[in-house]
């Protein structure tokens, strides 16, 4: 089980001016916070914010052969939807929402595969962020009735988390209310340019809307 804390300090990118909200970004499987830290600055915002880029513990990974890397949760079989570890996933869930509250600041979520489906938890079920940016993951679980603005985008090549399954996950959010603004592109899994230029222009569009 994932312990609701992190093994060391995440990378905090502070703006010029004071700011006027926090991104907490969530990196995938065996990377750590520095993974985003290119993309951050590539963003053009409107408004002053925090970037916070923490690191997942490092634990065991059943299909990496037990061996120890960072993770979020563990990753038990290739059917990414069966037999998942709800224990870790709650465990890292918690740790973000506790380290969104610290932000004192409006808070929008990001991350890739496994750090997106973490962002997506956090945020729909401890209410810890007022957008979430959810890139090359998916969803396994009846997400409860919510407004949350919410990015989706995912390579329809992707060759780790089947597209269908993210669809699968769009959808869901959808029928709970989600406002789901869904992409996808003809990449892997990955992250290419033209995603981050989609990304950048509705992020945007949340922190005018949420600075207002």
């Amino acid at each position: 089980m994932l312990q609701p804390s992190f093994d060391k300090p995440p990378i905090i990118i502070e703006p010029p001016q004071p700011p006027r909200a926090a991104c907490i970004w969530l990196h995938g499987l065996g990377a750590d916070g520095h993974d985003f830290e290119p993309v951050v600055h590539m963003l053009q915002l409107p408004v002053s914010v925090r970037f916070v880029l923490p690191h997942a513990p490092v634990q065991p990974v059943t299909i990496n052969g037990g061996l120890p890397m960072r993770a979020w949760f563990d990753i038990r079989s290739l059917q990414l939807d069966e037999d998942v570890d709800i224990e870790g996933i709650n465990g890292s869930s918690a740790a973000v929402a506790e380290l969104a509250r610290a932000q004192n600041l409006p808070v929008v979520l990001a991350g890739f595969s496994q750090g997106g489906l973490i962002a997506l938890h956090a945020a729909l079920q401890a209410g810890a962020a007022e957008a979430v940016m959810a890139l090359s993951t998916w969803y396994p679980f009846t997400p409860p009735t919510t407004a949350l603005p919410v990015f989706m985008a995912h390579g329809t090549a992707d060759e780790i988390v089947p597209l269908s399954l993210a669809e699968e996950s769009a959808a869901r959010l959808e029928a709970a209310g989600a406002q789901v603004d869904w992409h996808t592109w003809p990449m892997g899994h990955t992250v290419i340019p033209e995603e981050i230029a989609a990304l950048n222009q509705w992020l945007n569009r949340k922190l005018e809307a949420l600075d207002g």
